[in-house]
């Protein structure tokens, strides 16, 4: 799979595949327990998750100390607010639509990686950013006319996806880290905040059943889908995973509705449809042209046969590794995406 693309892709839609299918599981595992105790069970199952899937030194580049700051936000706004938000949105709102919702996710990391990292966003992106916010204001139209507390619900829910948007972010400059030591440190922490947050508001100790579930889902939904979504970042951009993780909303909105959620009306599919219409749009976008590329000097997982990793071996290694290395300065032409040799202004 030599296509940065095509391998970002398909990172970013198993990532996708599972955070989907874990929101309607969090709403119907969640029921009783207090948001933040759901968030704590959910983020320690992704640090069991983080702890599994470390690598050697050799393959992945380790966590720095000047990383400290930018991932103590990171913790903050991925594994605090969006989580406690969303879990209290669910409690209060329709599965489907919360699931629908979470697309905006994609708007919100679009929007802050062309104002942060400089990601090329040509019209067809921004038409689809149009859609996308289309889609969500007809959502919560749909919820205002069912009262106020579903409204509260799925603003909540937009809560959740504008913190997880900030949270990718900020992601992206860790995305040449080790993704399971990355993940491990943001889970261990979240679950950490939460689970004392939970006890200091004397939230309902959870049944084992339901602790297990959670923790299932947090595993699989929220760290192995984070490890996932972050080599989809280090293949092709926060703004381009973001867009191909906006499938996730799609697919628990289904498994929403086949675990007999019947809050489906025809303002919810209007706003469904629009949001599809701003995904694929996204997904079709292209962007190729002559670059330079300056000098640089850093580390982080890579192999020799992508065309920008030509400094030498002895003896040469087989596949992926990982090292401080130099770039010297090259200047070519071939289709590309904003990953971390494609920063360039335009």
């Amino acid at each position: 799979m030599n296509t940065p693309a095509l391998r970002g892709g398909l990172l970013a839609l198993l990532a996708a595949t599972l955070f989907g299918v874990s929101t309607p599981l969090v709403q119907y595992l969640g029921r009783g327990l207090g948001p933040l105790t759901t968030a704590a069970l959910l983020y320690a199952g992704a640090a069991l998750a983080g702890a599994l899937l470390r690598k050697g030194r050799q393959q992945e580049a380790r966590l720095q100390r000047s990383d400290g700051r930018r991932l103590l936000a990171v913790v903050v706004f991925g594994a605090v607010i969006g989580p406690v938000a969303l879990a209290w949105g669910l409690q209060r709102t329709s599965g489907a639509s919360a699931s629908l919702m979470l697309t905006l996710e994609a708007l919100f990391t679009a929007l802050l990686a062309w104002r942060l990292y400089r990601e090329t966003l040509g019209l067809r992106v921004w038409v689809a950013m149009a859609l996308l916010l289309a889609g969500g204001a007809v959502l919560v139209l749909d919820q205002a006319r069912l009262g106020g507390a579903q409204l509260a619900g799925l603003l909540a829910v937009l809560v959740a996806t504008a913190a997880w948007g900030m949270d990718n972010t900020l992601s992206r400059a860790l995305a040449e880290r080790d993704p399971g030591q990355v993940v491990l440190v943001k889970a261990a922490l979240g679950a950490t905040v939460t689970a004392l947050l939970a006890l200091a508001f004397a939230e309902p100790v959870p049944a084992l059943a339901a602790a297990a579930g959670l923790l299932a889902v947090g595993a699989t939904g929220y760290g192995l889908s984070l490890r996932f979504y972050l080599l989809a970042q280090r293949a092709f951009g926060a703004a381009r995973t973001g867009s191909v993780f906006a499938f996730a909303p799609f697919i628990g909105a289904l498994l929403a509705l086949a675990l007999g959620d019947r809050s489906v009306s025809v303002w919810m599919g209007a706003g469904g449809l629009l949001m599809l219409g701003g995904v694929l749009l996204h997904l079709m976008e292209s962007h190729g042209h002559a670059h330079r590329h300056a000098a640089m000097d850093h580390e982080h997982a890579h192999d020799h046969a992508d065309g920008h990793h030509n400094h030498s071996h002895v003896p040469m290694p087989e596949g992926s590794h990982s090292h401080a290395h130099h770039h010297e300065p090259l200047e070519h032409a071939h289709p590309h995406v904003p990953d971390a040799h494609h920063l360039h202004r335009h």
